[in-house]
């Protein structure tokens, strides 16, 4: 006789136990991310709407004296804004390990490109620094990308040397060696501003992993010493250094130095924006009165439109992003992590002091844009990969940290039902017997 094989028939349990399975799978997919992360990428997307805004009404004048139109100055930035922010969102989800691997490759690279620039005719000058590269009619600035190199190596340089700090050849060599070698290729090209930036980069790193201070004070001076001959290099930058520290800017006889052009009426742009402002789109300044109105200076277009009340906002989500940053760093254990968080905090909480400092005539001319508002494509896609790193690693410990969690929490399977060996029946042959 023959005999047809029993077909299983799926249980009400086992349609429940796959249900369960395909909405844990789509949880991890859709896993809400954390707090740290949240307000990272939300300040971050808030400053660069912004700043579209207020490179719109600040450009719209020059724009349109260009012949591009009164929404020019906008749509380049815009082009930026739609690449950076995929880009950054993107780079948020490579894992830490990723770092590891390109820190040394991202690093030479950057800096064989600014080499281009000081040692080929491919380099442009720009008010007196060179600092752009221009290939294929395309222009941009290496030194933007060295600063998002240089923050990711000196994470990974100084995770691998935490044990060693307190000697001073694994500190000097490494860091003041490689790092201030990229930094002194940017010296060479004469943009003091973003050599300051780059070198708080360096020491807010050192000073961030533990390294003592008295260690910092020899390479401090060697940097103070170099600033100062590279200030007094050019002509120019000399020029506005002392029109600020001994002259002083003020207007006599009805003449304005051009040395005191810019700060001078920066000043008065704030003045004209009171408390409340004179309304956005209504500044006075940009009608080619003030020079890098959407760049440099973009912050006297805020105090002049949006008054006291809109320059206070922008400085309390500049503070809400160091705040970020400072979650970010005080929830990880990770030095990696944590040198390569304080550098990006010092690179763009720094660089927004100086940039409003110079605004309010507390420091002399230096040249360095607001950091995501500003105009300027290469310096908004390298900010936004910067942040973008530190979202990757907010992800990461957030993601290892839930993970002994959702272990503990899952219910445990029960064991698989052993079968029994049941008696033969009566009358039933037994095994290896015939009738």
């Amino acid at each position: 006789m023959k005999i047809r094989p029993r077909t299983r028939v799926p249980e009400h349990g086992d349609n429940q136990r796959g249900s369960n399975l395909t909405r844990i799978n789509l949880g991890k997919v859709f896993r809400a991310e954390s707090t740290n992360y949240l307000l990272l990428l939300g300040t971050t997307l808030f400053l660069v709407l912004f700043g579209l805004v207020m490179v719109l009404s600040s450009s719209s004048v020059d724009s349109y004296l260009e012949d591009a139109g009164f929404y020019g100055g906008l749509f380049r930035q815009g082009i930026f804004a739609v690449l950076g922010i995929p880009l950054m969102l993107v780079i948020s989800r490579l894992p830490v390990t990723f770092w590891k691997r390109v820190a040394w490759p991202a690093l030479a690279v950057s800096c064989f490109f600014q080499c281009l620039v000081i040692f080929t005719p491919l380099g442009v000058t720009v008010a007196g620094n060179t600092n752009w590269l221009s290939i294929g009619g395309v222009q941009f600035q290496p030194s933007e990308a060295i600063k998002v190199a240089l923050v990711i190596w000196l994470g990974v340089i100084l995770a691998q040397k935490q044990d060693k700090l307190d000697d001073w050849r694994h500190v000097y060599i490494p860091v003041f060696g490689v790092g201030g070698g990229s930094v002194m290729l940017v010296m060479i090209g004469g943009d003091l501003g973003t050599v300051i930036i780059m070198a708080g980069i360096l020491f807010g790193a050192l000073f961030f992993a533990g390294v003592r201070l008295r260690m910092l004070a020899l390479p401090l001076g060697i940097g103070v010493v170099a600033g100062g001959l590279l200030a007094i290099s050019s002509e120019n930058r000399m020029t506005r250094i002392l029109s600020f520290a001994v002259d002083g800017c003020d207007e006599l006889n009805g003449t304005i130095s051009a040395a005191c052009w810019q700060p001078l009426h920066g000043t008065w742009a704030l003045a004209n924006g009171g408390v409340f402002g004179a309304g956005l789109g209504n500044s006075k300044a940009k009608w080619s009165w003030l020079p890098a109105a959407d760049n440099d200076y973009i912050f006297a277009i805020i105090g002049e439109e949006l008054g006291l009340i809109g320059a206070v906002v922008v400085l309390l989500m500049f503070v809400l992003l160091a705040f970020a940053f400072i979650r970010i760093m005080r929830g990880t254990a990770n030095m990696q992590i944590k040198v390569t968080t304080s550098a990006v905090m010092v690179w763009i909480i720094g660089q927004a002091l100086v940039n409003i400092g110079v605004v309010l005539g507390v420091l002399p001319v230096l040249g360095v844009p607001l950091p995501l508002i500003s105009a300027g494509g290469t310096a908004l896609l390298t900010t936004l990969a910067a942040i973008g790193v530190v979202l990757s690693f907010a992800r990461s410990d957030h993601n290892l940290a839930e993970e002994p969690t959702s272990r503990a929490a899952a219910p445990a399977r029960p064991a698989p039902a052993v079968p029994t060996r049941l008696a033969p029946a009566p009358g039933a042959p037994k095994r290896g017997s015939t009738r």
